[in-house]
């Protein structure tokens, strides 16, 4: 495993991690889905030329950063098995790269991983500005929004609204460490850029991860497109995690409900692992086994 695995996972392990990556394998494509609040570039590593396109999504949350890593393990797992000719639970992966496309972006939000990480320096000019939004303190690891106190998964146009009204009865109205959606829809450059690539792309799914619980979410209300069921009953079979229904407070607002509802797209978000965030780098291992068929098989459901 990488050494940059084996810890907390920041940006500046992530870019190491993609560094080292796009060097040694040349047919992974390596751009930038766009700059953060904080002007961190936000890397896309992209597998194949195939029609039917699989977007993974990670670390929408500072303190779930390593679902970051759990998506680098696989792009290294992947990488190598692919660059040996090698069959993976009984797939080609040539054949999965000529017949899909998967694009992967480990860090959506870079900046509230480094502030949940303690990676913000007290001189830094976004230091004041941060502590006010954290309820004066200055312990940042339960940070879980972008440097505007977005929380970026509340900040999709599928149920905003209705979010906003969870929102105001629970007395958020400003930027905070978590649960504020924002003025608007899309107000942030990270979700923006996402949603404007998945608009002007050709989606086919989309599978995103959080911390914690061992639980996947497949539907955005009643709503279920054609073929999610069944994906969402196999990914549970392969990881062990239970199908559930998200929590009134957490159901707005987000990517699964944002790609089913205006998207028409089969959707998923995985709930890695269990304990308290952010979960430990010990964790990481034990997180990716129990992922690993899952992630290599998600292009093949569809």
């Amino acid at each position: 495993m990488d050494e940059n695995l084996k810890k907390e996972f920041d940006y500046d392990a992530l870019m190491e991690c993609v560094r080292k990556l796009s060097e040694k394998h040349s047919f992974l494509q390596f751009s930038y889905l766009t700059e953060s609040v904080m002007g961190k570039g936000i890397p896309m590593l992209t597998l194949g030329a195939g029609k039917k396109e699989i977007y993974y999504v990670g670390a929408h949350h500072g303190a779930e950063r390593i679902t970051a890593a759990v998506l680098i393990c696989f792009l290294n797992d992947f990488c190598a098995l692919a660059s040996a000719g090698a069959t993976v639970f009984g797939m080609n992966l040539e054949y999965i790269m000529k017949s899909r496309t998967l694009h992967i972006i480990p860090m959506l939000n870079p900046d509230g991983v480094d502030i949940s990480a303690g990676k913000l320096s007290r001189d830094s000019l976004w230091y004041e500005r941060l502590v006010r939004m954290n309820n004066a303190s200055d312990d940042f690891s339960l940070w879980q929004a972008n440097a505007n106190g977005v929380d970026l998964n509340h900040n999709y146009d599928a149920g905003f609204e209705e979010y906003k009204q969870i929102e105001n009865s629970l007395g958020i109205n400003v930027g905070c460490a978590t649960r504020y959606s924002g003025e608007r829809p899309e107000s942030e450059p990270e979700t923006g850029a996402l949603c404007n690539f998945l608009r002007f792309n050709s989606p086919t799914a989309l599978m995103t991860l959080h911390t914690q619980g061992k639980e996947i979410y497949y539907k955005s209300g009643s709503t279920c497109p054609t073929a999610s069921k069944f994906a969402a009953v196999r990914l549970a079979r392969l990881t062990g995690y239970t199908l559930s229904t998200p929590v009134k407070e957490a159901a707005f607002g987000g990517l699964t409900d944002f790609c089913i509802q205006k998207l028409g797209i089969p959707a998923f978000t995985i709930e890695c692992g269990r304990g308290r965030n952010p979960l430990p780098p010990r964790d990481l291992s034990l997180i990716y086994a129990s992922l690993r068929e899952a992630l290599f098989t998600f292009p093949t459901m569809f």
